[in-house]
């Protein structure tokens, strides 16, 4: 039995050819057009020595080269490895070294750091550069496409092959890579398309949401795609380019992170465009403001409906379905609704036994979208996955009627603007500071990124530095999203009896 996650590209092609797939500043691809240049893509990979069962990574923003790229991989039977364009370059390469990417994509304005990355590499010694400038020892995407052909065999992967590796923070430590298969992935696009939006190819779907982030990747590029409709593609969130897009392509869907609906609920000049192509907006990534949903709602008379997921859940494990579709319930706000088809959840205790709707404990998860584990780490996989069932880290409760909620966190990150932030990283960058003995980083209530990062910092001794300072020094060392936006200086931290920092403590 075969399956290749390519199908979603290929079958677009093959029923409409001439259908507009992707909009980007004003360029345009029609499927087969789409479709012929991820074969070039990948057959060019080929002629570099790429071969299937290979990891290739990708550090492109939201263009049509990402589709092309992760596609070609993909077709080529090889496993794509997205790697957040944020990142600096010790976290690229621990992302390269990690995952065994053979090969990897970047765009030139983010050469700077991949190429450091890359010259210290192990094993990734291919360099494609969307770009005109190719470093020596890399080559030019252009190049790959030049050289490929139109027609290209397509692997015939099976449906446990890995497709997709997304770093996350997991339940512990490092980032970790969640390794995916071509049928998690398949399968939760097609799930998000058939039943969750109800996407057809009359759909425009607004693609600002980053593709290299599971959201962005499964419920907007592959469900649209799924779908046999259209992606309008944005490098970056900008209300004001978000909503001219929105006017200016007629877009029918929006996915986004809270943040994003913020800001567009702040946003004074509203108004003046015309939103009235929108049909359906939803939200995830982190927990919606019930007061921002209804508050969006009366200002623009759409209703956000919110899901839950984790990118080792592919990334949906439930959403609040519309009436519309279920002809059942009305979705609740503040909740995250209920499983979709073929996924279960629960609530456990401490002790993995399943407390009764109310009880607070954590969300577990088994299905289609659980992944295969995390990437050449049995040890932490089995910890996640212990019983069977996916142990997610976040603290909530079932409702009489199944409809579950957020309440918390028992892992020790940070969800900033809808991106995860592992504390430890950031105290590890902090520590690594001679003037720094002790370091613990806990994320703050903000109003507009949902959580803040702020770091309470014990100095050495006789050193002495500002908070300024500090915050510029991670700034330097971190992606943008990662480094505390605030530093306060402590004489000690509090600690338990085993020494360890009471983190709750630091919140009061």
């Amino acid at each position: 039995m075969s399956l290749n996650l390519a199908i979603l590209l290929e079958t677009g092609a093959a029923s409409q050819p001439q259908r507009l797939a992707v909009i980007h500043n004003g360029r345009t691809m029609t499927y087969a057009q789409l479709n012929e240049a991820a074969n070039r893509f990948a057959a060019g990979l080929a002629g570099l020595g790429v071969r299937a069962g290979d990891k290739v990574a990708v550090m492109l923003p939201n263009v049509p080269e990402f589709v092309v790229a992760y596609f070609g991989i993909l077709k080529l039977g090889g496993c794509v490895v997205p790697i957040n364009t944020l990142l600096k370059v010790n976290e690229i390469a621990y992302q390269l070294e990690d995952s065994d990417a053979s090969a990897l994509v970047v765009d030139e304005p983010l050469l700077s750091e991949a190429q450091q990355a890359l010259v210290g590499a192990e094993v990734c010694h291919r360099g494609i550069v969307l770009g005109k400038r190719s470093p020596p020892g890399c080559h030019l995407f252009s190049e790959l496409l030049d050289r490929g052909t139109a027609e290209f065999d397509t692997a015939q992967t099976t449906p446990h092959d890995s497709a997709v590796i997304l770093y996350t923070a997991g339940v512990s430590g490092r980032p970790k890579g969640a390794e995916l298969t071509h049928f998690n992935m398949f399968y939760n696009a097609a799930l998000t398309a058939d039943h969750l939006c109800r996407l057809t190819e009359t759909d425009v779907s607004l693609a600002v949401l980053p593709l290299f982030h599971a959201f962005g990747q499964t419920c907007v590029m592959n469900a649209t795609l799924y779908a046999g409709g259209t992606l309008v593609l944005l490098s970056r969130f900008e209300p004001d380019k978000v909503l001219q897009a929105i006017q200016r392509n007629r877009v029918t869907v929006l996915l986004g992170v809270p943040t994003m609906y913020w800001y567009l609920q702040h946003y004074p000049g509203a108004e003046k465009y015309d939103w009235s192509s929108l049909r359906l907006c939803c939200s995830g990534g982190a927990a919606l403001s019930v007061d921002l949903m209804k508050q969006f709602e009366e200002r623009y008379g759409l209703s956000i409906l919110e899901g839950y997921g984790l990118s080792e859940t592919s990334p949906v494990a439930s959403f609040n379905v519309p009436p519309s579709i279920t002809r059942g319930q009305p979705p609740r706000p503040g909740s995250i609704g209920q499983p979709i088809y073929g996924v279960q959840m629960k609530i456990f205790d401490q002790e993995d036994g399943e407390l009764l709707p109310g009880e607070v404990g954590e969300i577990v998860i088994r299905g289609h979208n659980v992944m295969k584990g995390y990437y050449k780490r049995p040890g932490p996989t089995a910890e996640a996955m212990r019983g069977g069932w996916f142990h997610t880290g976040d603290l909530g409760r079932v409702d009489e009627d199944g409809y579950f909620y957020i309440v918390g966190r028992t892992k020790d990150f940070i969800i900033r603007g809808g991106l995860n932030i592992y504390a430890r990283e950031v105290e590890s960058v902090l520590l690594a500071h001679p003037a720094v003995s002790e370091a613990a980083v806990v994320g703050i209530p903000d109003e507009v990124m949902g959580e803040e990062i702020k770091a309470f910092v014990v100095l050495e001794q006789e050193e002495a530095i500002g908070p300024e300072d500090l915050i510029e020094y991670a700034r330097k060392r971190m992606a943008a999203y990662k480094y505390p936006r605030y530093i306060e200086f402590r004489t000690e931290l509090p600690k338990d009896a085993t020494g360890r920092v009471i983190k709750r403590l630091l919140k009061e």
